[in-house]
């Protein structure tokens, strides 16, 4: 089965199509919020790079978050229309477990965290397990020193991966206990999306479009702060 994957929850977007082979062909862009832009034609770019048609796809996965809410939107959106059009079904993953997946050899438990902006982080905690990672605790919004002082009290050393631990390296790097993954593996990549739906896939782990609900975790950053002015 072929499976196209489509990321959207950080600042970098992203798509990848592959199936029982592996990934065939992917592609991954960071320019700002410009997610609209730049997906339609990855998705197109993809599919010719695998040489295949959009019509042999058996199913769309997406991230569904938690992330920010304009790239969210537009990541869920276009794969909910790509499938809704193909009549074919879907499978959700969320962001924090595509953070996690890439670094399942370690030998520390695994802290996601995606930068939420407004000084927060989305994260959650996982445990490495053969062939995978298994997430022990649910997704949860907090300030960064609060996570951290989360970790230390707990003393079990941590490997803490996500553009949530770039962007407050000052919080994170200095906190005891705690390793800071690499920078590559920064965003949620569409290539994991794809494996990790295909194993759901063989499972026949598959939902409809219309039961597709992105994770956003909290109000969008324009209602918030319509409400501080209104406040003000």
């Amino acid at each position: 089965m072929l499976i196209l994957g489509i990321e959207s929850a950080t600042a970098r977007v992203g798509c990848a199509i592959g199936g029982h082979e592996g990934v065939l062909a992917s592609a991954h862009s960071s320019r700002g919020r410009r997610h609209a832009e730049a997906l339609a034609p990855q998705i197109e770019f993809v599919a010719e790079q695998a040489g295949v048609s959009l019509r042999e796809l058996g199913a769309v996965a997406v991230d569904v978050g938690p992330g920010l809410y304009t790239g969210l939107r537009v990541g869920v959106t276009t794969a909910l229309s790509i499938a809704t059009t193909l009549r074919v079904p879907m499978i959700g993953v969320s962001s924090l477990d595509l953070l996690a997946f890439p670094v399942a050899l370690t030998d520390r438990k695994i802290v996601a965290v995606v930068d939420a902006r407004r000084a927060e982080v989305f994260h959650a905690s996982y445990r490495p397990v053969p062939g995978g990672v298994q997430r022990i605790s649910e997704p949860a919004v907090a300030r960064p020193g609060d996570l951290v002082a989360a970790i230390e009290a707990d003393g079990e050393p941590v490997l803490v991966v996500g553009d949530g631990a770039a962007a407050h390296g000052d919080v994170f790097g200095g906190a005891h206990g705690v390793e800071l993954a690499d920078d590559s593996f920064a965003h949620p990549s569409a290539g994991s999306l794809v494996a990790l739906a295909h194993a759901r896939a063989l499972r026949e782990e598959f939902v409809r479009p219309d039961e597709i609900e992105p994770l956003y975790l909290r109000r969008p950053d324009a209602e918030a702060k319509w409400d501080a002015k209104a406040g003000s």
